[in-house]
């Protein structure tokens, strides 16, 4: 279960990522509002998930969802650059989180 509450609170971490950049410096109260309640929900989980997950790990998992999921938005909906090495250093960090639980 840590996990799965971990791979959620990471998305959560995107989500809030996402809204602060459109919040335009919290000058915009639905995006700040989101920002604030996905921010609390996905410290939450993880401080829920780091009760099983030690926190070396715990932490660069839920940092690397959250770091290529943003990157993902960013690619696929905001406009940002698809270039090669930004995917290939994406799948780096993938590779890296993968390994993390498999040799959890």
């Amino acid at each position: 279960m840590a996990w799965i509450v971990l791979v959620v609170s990471g998305l959560l971490e995107t989500a809030w990522a996402i809204s602060l950049d459109r919040s335009a410096g919290f000058s915009r109260p639905l995006p700040s509002l989101v920002f604030a309640g996905t921010l609390v929900l996905s410290m939450l989980g993880l401080a829920y998930a780091l009760r099983e997950i030690p926190v070396g790990t715990g932490y660069v998992v839920w940092v690397g969802i959250g770091a290529v999921g943003t990157a993902l938005v960013g690619m696929l909906a905001l406009g940002e650059s698809t270039s090669l090495p930004r995917i290939l250093c994406l799948l780096l960090v993938v590779a890296g989180v993968v390994g993390l639980k498999v040799f959890h």
